[in-house]
């Protein structure tokens, strides 16, 4: 069993690791030993547009200074945004299908558990128009790796004119 993780020390060590555009970092990965939870310690400031869906919760921390949680409510059409301020030293339990942005400021530190995904489950990342809330783009993909799939979605839209740019997308 590893000990335990004094957090103002490994900040101190390792907050270069923290990086845009998502700045999280694995501390703790899926396996036998944490129950398959996922474990990030997140920096800011981050540089995300898109809102993530996960068909699990999410748990959010705010260790150093405060978020900006920005929610999507589904049941209107179009959809409406919702946002929860997470303050330092505060949580928050998102509930799983919210799609939700986090916006996290400059000097900031904190802290979110995933469960393991379920083998038939499909996050997506997506994105509205910052006018309308009506959806521009989405991309939907099995999660295996939290540290790096993410990051490669928001970076694909990025540097996809045609994404960026598209009316809103068919449904």
């Amino acid at each position: 069993m590893a000990a335990a993780l004094n957090l103002p020390k490994w900040l101190k060590d390792n907050s270069h690791l923290l990086k845009p555009p998502i700045n999280n970092y694995c501390v703790y990965a899926p396996s036998s030993s944490t129950g398959g939870l996922t474990v990030m310690v997140v920096g800011g400031p981050n540089a995300r547009t898109d809102y993530h869906i996960n068909t699990t919760p999410e748990f959010f921390y705010q260790h150093k200074g405060s978020m900006l949680l920005k929610t999507m409510d589904t049941s209107t059409t179009p959809h409406t945004p919702v946002d929860i301020p997470i303050h330092e030293n505060s949580m928050f339990l998102l509930p799983p299908n919210t799609p939700h942005n986090p916006v996290r400021f400059a000097d900031t530190v904190g802290v979110v558990l995933e469960q393991p995904r379920p083998e038939d489950s499909v996050d997506t990342l997506r994105w509205y128009c910052k006018s309308c809330h009506n959806i521009v783009h989405e991309a939907s993909f099995h999660l295996t790796d939290l540290g790096t799939q993410i990051k490669e979605g928001v970076l694909a839209f990025e540097n996809d004119m045609d994404a960026r740019t598209s009316s809103e997308i068919p449904r």
